[in-house]
């Protein structure tokens, strides 16, 4: 028997068309040293025979080649033998299909499989080509539609070191095609996570994929964080408004959310400077009017109005009986001093928002408190509020601090969301 050396595999292989190239039966040692891969030795029957088909090839007379590789196959005798055997049929389908494709012919991937299938068994082939082979199989179940034969191979390719900027984010639609919604975001972190670490900034069309795919399946915590990673990357004012609306303002919310909580989501677009047209000005004040809180369903019509969002003459019923509201409420004073020598802390909320609806965030901020020391409210919506005021009032460290004390969703979403806006404010 003779040595042989190991084939060299071109690199555009791996878009499915390109030639192999294939070193030549008999080669002197000297090559075999610059290559430095170790010698095939290959019986006598499959040496005659594999170097009539590379001649073959290398004429382009396949019907050939493929008669003197079909005598080699029945006479292999070692991995060697079938190494080298495999190694032809690929080259040989792989030629066919470039030359189908360059006159613009239809043409099928598949008959790469089989050598490629043998390849990768085969303990003489080197690991990055197993790597490589792994990947290309991948790339042909995927345009088979065979999702999970696709993810099957691109994962063994990435566990052997394989390599391609394009495989994560191939990874991520493969899952999330075939279903596996909470697989393909998981790949898809980790893609940003390496685009970021290379120092790349990921493109924002990955975070809302990411927002549509969680959010289609009603994976509300998930959709959030996505929401949440989107305006930290992306932190405009149009993002943070679009970011909370899906979150807890449309009938296809991530989660669903009481009238109270929905006015603290229109509290933090309006401290983003977020809220974008006439809808969002009416819609808040109505509910702020609703939760019984006339100064605030004011400011904001006056905000709108003063923006060029609400024309003049809109909302006017509700500005109307908002003040008539507030002309009867007067001073909050007498009920201040009620709300702290209540029984409960309930009176104190409720004075607390009050203020806060005034921009009276100092004495909100204690009133809150005091809802705090004699309890008998939900603590979640006290430290939410207490987080607003302070927030408002520019006080960041304080602000910071109430947030942190929600414990319970979906108010530690919101409660996130207010943090994140104070070390993320919109950039324009």
């Amino acid at each position: 028997m003779k040595s042989i050396s190991r084939v060299a595999f071109a690199a555009a292989l791996m878009a499915g068309a390109a030639g192999i190239a294939v070193s030549p039966p008999a080669i002197a040692q000297k090559k075999q040293d610059e290559q430095k891969a170790p010698a095939l030795k290959l019986s006598k029957e499959v040496q005659v025979a594999a170097g009539a088909a590379q001649k073959a090839l290398a004429a382009k007379d396949y019907a050939t080649a493929a008669t003197q590789l079909t005598t080699a196959q029945g006479v292999v005798k070692s991995d060697d033998d079938r190494y080298i055997v495999a190694a032809l049929q690929l080259q040989l389908e792989a030629q066919k299909i470039q030359e189908a494709r360059a006159a613009n012919q239809q043409v099928s991937d598949q008959g790469l499989k089989a050598p490629l299938e043998t390849l990768i068994a085969n303990p003489k082939t080197p690991a990055v080509d197993v790597a490589k082979y792994n990947f290309q199989l991948g790339v042909m179940a995927a345009n088979a539609k065979d999702n999970v034969g696709a993810i099957n191979y691109f994962q063994r390719a990435q566990q052997l070191g394989y390599s391609d900027p394009n495989l994560p984010l191939q990874m991520v639609k493969l899952k999330m095609d075939a279903g596996d919604v909470a697989g393909g975001t998981a790949e898809l972190e980790k893609a940003i996570d390496a685009q970021v670490a290379a120092g790349q900034k990921p493109s924002e069309d990955l975070y809302k994929y990411a927002i549509a795919q969680t959010n289609k399946k009603r994976m509300g915590p998930q959709t959030a964080n996505w929401i949440k990673k989107w305006v930290v990357a992306y932190p405009t004012k149009q993002n943070w408004r679009d970011g909370i609306v899906t979150y807890g303002l449309t009938q296809q919310s991530a989660v669903t959310l009481d009238k109270g909580q929905k006015v603290d989501l229109y509290r933090l677009m309006r401290s983003a400077k977020a809220l974008a047209d006439q809808y969002d000005y009416e819609i808040y004040a109505q509910w702020a009017y609703d939760l019984g809180l006339p100064h605030e369903a004011k400011a904001v019509i006056e905000e709108g109005r003063a923006a060029g969002k609400l024309p003049a003459g809109s909302a006017a019923d509700l500005l109307r009986v908002a003040n008539q509201a507030i002309a009867s409420e007067g001073s909050l004073a007498p009920v201040e001093a009620k709300a702290k020598a209540g029984a409960n802390g309930r009176i104190a909320l409720n004075t607390g928002d009050a203020y806060m609806g005034m921009g009276n965030h100092a004495k909100a901020v204690e009133l809150y408190r005091v809802a705090l020391q004699k309890g008998g409210v939900d603590a979640d919506v006290v430290n939410t509020h207490m987080g607003i005021a302070l927030a408002n009032s520019g006080d960041k460290a304080a602000a910071k601090a109430a947030f942190a004390e929600v414990k319970a969703a979906p108010r530690t979403d919101i409660a996130s969301f207010w943090t994140l806006l104070l070390d993320n404010p919109p950039s324009a």
